[in-house]
């Protein structure tokens, strides 16, 4: 449900793919509505699930009948592949289109470059 609330509703880098269009535009006549983001799934319905989700399972840890014991390297191993899966879409959208979310380093600023002696005034 997060990646569904974070991700919008039509994907802009698909629409604009065709080679005779440049990439987004903007609207050309007072009537039409310029909506830069609308999500996949509004935010209320998100809190209202998220806080649904949270009371189940809240109310879950006072039963016995709910206490599985669960070997963790079996759960963090179906974490890694539920992520991995779920996330395959976006990271492939990634790397097509050259979006790298983080930096490495500083950038360094380069000034021009020195061509001339130095000059000292006496």
């Amino acid at each position: 449900m997060f990646l569904a609330f974070l991700t919008p509703r039509v994907d802009p880098a698909l629409d604009f793919d065709s080679e005779d269009e440049e990439g987004p535009v903007l609207p050309k006549s007072n009537n039409e509505e310029f909506r830069p983001f609308m999500r996949r799934l509004p935010e209320f319905k998100f809190w209202l699930s998220t806080m649904k989700s949270t009371l189940i399972a809240f109310t879950c840890t006072f039963f016995e009948v709910f206490d599985v014991p669960v070997f963790w390297p079996i759960l963090v191993m179906y974490f890694f592949v539920l992520f991995f899966l779920t996330m395959k879409r976006q990271i492939m959208h990634m790397i097509k289109y050259r979006y790298i979310p983080f930096t490495v380093g500083k950038p360094k600023m380069h000034g021009r470059e020195d061509t001339g002696a130095v000059v000292q005034a006496i």
